[in-house]
């Protein structure tokens, strides 16, 4: 919150939307039980609510930062456009599960319109194009965040994010330790691998020093909130390792007496 308002006060026109935290905090128990991923609530309005604002305001061009299938690991289908559809976000990006979807768990649409997006008619209609910034300029994490430091007064966390060597990317909230650990859980590749060979391409990381790092920190589990989270999603923690255990693949992971192995590890 600190960040965001220097963000603000650095020179920035904001409109923040808040939505019922009582929504909110179901949508993310319910995410992390059924999709493996309590960001889920998260990922709506970062991708539905700019559209709602461009649609009430009459603006064009909504501005993204990095393509994050494009530097991170994803679907590659829109690496070489600098354009995102919103024709497709639903399963792109939504996991094929739209806010409609927990409908089903007795959220009602008044309490999900926070998440949905304008109909595609009226987003067609209003002429609303999605760009990202990492189209147009390489995407330096280290070097964007020298920029903001310098420019919007942003601080980094006085320790390094947990699951991770750095201290300055996503610090938005308590949660984000948790989609990351789901990572590694659910595919066997954490933060530390992610944020290592995006360096590594960059050519300011060795792959030996990033191998190092990976077996320092890949798959830490995020401890700091552990409590916090628990009691956020009304979870036991014989209730929160079930569901962890639950999203472990078996091509992925075995089990060596009581203690969860990756098959393959990193050397």
């Amino acid at each position: 919150m600190k960040n965001f308002n220097s963000f603000i006060n650095s020179g920035f026109t904001n409109i923040l939307g808040s939505p019922d935290p009582k929504v909110k905090r179901l949508l993310t128990r319910l995410s992390f039980i059924h999709l493996g991923d309590p960001f889920q609530p998260f990922i709506y309005g970062q991708l539905n609510f700019p559209l709602q604002i461009a649609v009430n305001y009459g603006i064009k061009l909504i501005m993204y930062g990095e393509n994050g299938e494009v530097e991170y690991g994803g679907d590659m289908k829109n690496a070489y456009t600098p354009k995102r559809e919103v024709t497709d976000q639903d399963k792109h990006y939504f996991s094929g599960l739209p806010p409609e979807f927990w409908k089903k768990y007795n959220i009602s649409d008044k309490e999900l319109y926070p998440y949905k997006a304008p109909s595609y008619e009226k987003i067609i209609n209003n002429g609303t194009e999605i760009h990202f910034l990492s189209y147009y300029k390489f995407w330096d994490p280290f070097k964007n965040f020298e920029y903001v430091k310098e420019n919007t007064g942003f601080s980094p966390s006085d320790e390094r994010s947990e699951g991770t060597y750095t201290n300055f990317a996503s610090l938005d909230d308590k949660m984000d330790g948790f989609h990351y650990f789901l990572s590694y859980i659910k595919f066997g590749i954490g933060r530390t691998t992610s944020d290592t060979a995006h360096e590594i391409r960059d050519g300011v990381l060795t792959r030996e020093k990033g191998i190092e790092l990976i077996k320092k920190y890949d798959g830490e589990m995020p401890s700091k909130y552990y409590k916090d989270f628990l009691e956020y999603c009304d979870l036991t923690e014989d209730e929160f390792w079930e569901v962890i255990d639950s999203w472990r693949s078996d091509h992925i992971w075995t089990k060596s007496g009581s203690e969860w192995v990756l098959k393959n590890v990193i050397s």
